[in-house]
């Protein structure tokens, strides 16, 4: 017997195969190009920032020892005579990504557990948009509540004065900029942490249930290490966009570069840097404007570095489920 229908056909001594229409072959063949354009300009766009950092990165080692540049504590680049010890805004860089990392790493994974595994389906519905609106908040806004609101009312009347120097009358401070920050990325680390957790098959969660485990046992020695691949990575890209967020440190931190990791200190982040100083007021070619390239190659390696370790964090830890 033929079979009947469009696409469809009957192999000797089987069941009938049908085949895919020329057009929806074709329709996936053209999805696949597209994805593959995406792919090589993203590699391509990379090529060019590298490409674009190369020449005015090595211009300026032509004048600045590299040795100064890296070791150096000092960045006053427009005092007489300059100095380009990065190291300062490095530090600055660190002191706010960790105060704002040690504030949102525990905020997002809180709620990420409690949204995979007690929020109700309904109640989850409601919670992860709302926490996902602050991922679109513009940062500037972000900032300047920092520097209106968290800085003022929160941490100078709550930090002794006596403490680290104290925060009274500061009008800029490492730690505000952090907090801020912290605020910007807790859905980057919930998000991504609850999808992680929720993609773990239910089967490992109903026999701890069977064994007698309680539902916080199952969420942080169940769920919380199976998931740890995808966690890693949420807080390793989370890091990574607060060592290159520019507006809320700008707005919160200062520009003051500080060798320092104390958290009410006046600090200057690279990102801060470029943004001050890449403007139309330094002439092309100058070292003012080469220096922003050096730090720019500074930036992107240290960047570079952290999805290196990401990658190699998530593919340690990473479970394959069947």
């Amino acid at each position: 017997m033929e079979a009947t229908g469009i696409g469809a056909t009957e192999p000797a001594g089987g069941p009938p195969r049908r085949l895919q229409a020329p057009g929806r072959r074709y329709g996936e063949k053209a999805i696949q190009g597209l994805l593959a354009a995406c792919g090589i300009l993203s590699v391509v766009t990379t090529t060019a920032i590298v490409i674009s950092l190369i020449g005015p990165t090595i211009g300026f080692f032509e004048v600045v020892p590299v040795g100064d540049f890296l070791f150096g504590t000092e960045w006053t680049p427009q005092f007489e005579p300059p100095s380009f010890g990065v190291l300062g805004i490095v530090a600055g860089t660190l002191n706010v990504t960790l105060w704002g990392m040690l504030f949102a790493s525990p905020i997002g994974l809180g709620s990420a557990i409690y949204l995979s595994e007690y929020a109700r389906p309904r109640v989850r519905k409601t919670i992860k948009p709302v926490l996902e609106i602050l991922a679109g908040i513009p940062t500037v806004a972000i900032g300047f509540f920092a520097a209106s609101f968290i800085l003022p009312e929160i941490i100078q009347p709550l930090w002794p004065g006596e403490f680290l120097g104290g925060a009274v009358g500061k009008p800029f401070m490492a730690l505000a900029g952090g907090l801020g920050i912290g605020l910007m990325i807790v859905p980057i680390i919930a998000s991504i942490s609850e999808d992680a957790m929720s993609a773990v098959p239910n089967g490992l969660r109903e026999g701890a249930y069977a064994m007698g485990a309680t539902k916080m046992k199952v969420a942080t020695r169940v769920v919380f290490p199976a998931a740890l691949s995808g966690i890693v990575a949420s807080i390793v890209l989370a890091t990574s966009r607060a060592v290159g967020e520019t507006m809320i440190v700008l707005l919160a931190a200062g520009s003051t570069p500080n060798f320092t990791l104390n958290p009410v200190e006046a600090v200057q982040t690279m990102t801060a840097y470029i943004g001050v100083t890449a403007t139309g007021d330094i002439g092309t070619g100058t070292l003012d404007y080469k220096s922003v390239f050096a730090v720019g190659t500074v930036l992107f390696v240290l960047t570079l570095a952290m999805n290196l370790v990401s990658i190699s964090l998530v593919r340690k830890y990473r479970e394959v489920y069947e």
